[in-house]
């Protein structure tokens, strides 16, 4: 199988040749190739070498577009700082002062540098790699855009004192999200993922009511185009499970604190969810017998559909040998998992 198929195979409640991988790295996928995380998120080119090193040297069987969470942001006007060694900061923030939506733009993407850099990666992932591998995209959820518009303490404020507004800040996010996804669709990625981060923060409630609702409209969207559909909310979601289990998504990330069990529990049999080993204590700083083991026991807990990978981001500095076991190919046999021959 190639990669592509693998990874859709698991999704579609086929029989992969093994378990997929599909962990995330930017950072340290830069640094791997001489480079950094400045040029890795302004510069696709960068960001694309990197990737296809990463998939190639370790078996990975998804090529993404991560690099941090303001594509969009600049879109609406923000400045973009790129330092070397760290995410990009945002400036200018477009509604830091007040929750005005009059004073809000809705962006011409095509115009915007960093959509069009995005783009750009995803043409030529499809130039260099074809089929060969899966290929997602990434739009900010409802949540997290609104918070990078108005800046994470006003978006906490807001959902107290101007809940109204601030869903309609929400429901914005969503049309230019949608309108992202169609073009990174367009240019070639099967999957799009959802970066809601901030969404962890809120209680059930809250989610419930202000948050859930966009989420479920932004992947009924993506759906309608036939995109596959990954959710990645940093941070503990238990809380947030039963109202996740609604939005029909075709992948979830958990993070390390988030059992397994109770996330299959809660999510059901059809939701691929990924391995959610703790980045720096179970993957950088570990050992590659320890990361076969718990990946292993990662598998046991979630069971099927299932794919490799970690909580987050894997962080710069791990080895290569730790990354290389956590990629190494999974087969399923019997009750439990195995390292396959192959």
């Amino acid at each position: 199988m190639t990669p592509r198929e693998r990874y859709l195979a698991m999704l579609e409640g086929r029989e992969p040749d093994f378990i997929p991988r599909i962990p995330i790295l930017m950072q340290h996928a830069a640094e791997l190739i001489g480079s950094n995380y400045g040029a890795f998120a302004s510069d696709h080119r960068v960001l694309v070498e990197a990737n296809l090193h990463c998939c190639e040297t370790f078996g990975i069987d998804q090529l993404n577009t991560m690099s941090d969470p303001y594509r969009e942001t600049q879109a609406y006007g923000a400045t973009i700082i790129y330092e070397e060694n760290m995410g990009p900061r945002c400036e200018n923030i477009p509604l830091e002062e007040e929750l005005d939506l009059s004073k809000l733009k809705r962006p011409d993407l095509l115009a915007a540098e960093r959509i069009r850099d995005r783009i750009d990666a995803l043409r030529l992932y499809r130039e260099r790699a074809g089929e060969h591998y899966s290929i997602m995209g990434w739009v900010e959820g409802p949540a997290a855009e609104a918070a990078d518009l108005r800046r994470l303490d006003n978006f906490f404020m807001d959902l107290i004192e101007e809940p109204e507004a601030l869903g309609e800040l929400m429901d914005l996010c969503v049309d230019v999200a949608l309108d992202f996804a169609r073009l990174q669709i367009e240019a070639g990625a099967d999957t799009i993922g959802i970066g809601d981060a901030v969404a962890s923060q809120v209680g059930p409630d809250d989610y419930e009511e202000h948050i859930l609702p966009r989420e479920q409209r932004l992947v009924a969207g993506l759906k309608e185009m036939d995109a596959k559909v990954r959710l990645h909310i940093c941070g503990n979601i238990t809380h947030l499970l039963p109202g996740i289990a609604t939005l029909g998504v075709d992948v979830i990330d958990v993070d390390h604190m988030v059992s397994l069990r109770d996330a299959r529990l809660s999510l059901g049999p059809s939701v691929a969810i990924g391995a959610n080993l703790d980045p720096v204590q179970q993957v950088k700083n570990s050992t590659p017998e320890q990361i076969r083991a718990d990946l292993q026991a990662a598998y046991a807990a979630a069971g099927e559909p299932f794919l490799a990978g970690a909580g987050c981001e894997i962080p710069p500095g791990t080895p290569d040998e730790n990354l290389k076991a956590l990629c190494e190919p999974l087969t399923s046999l019997g009750e439990g998992c195995v390292v396959s021959k192959s």
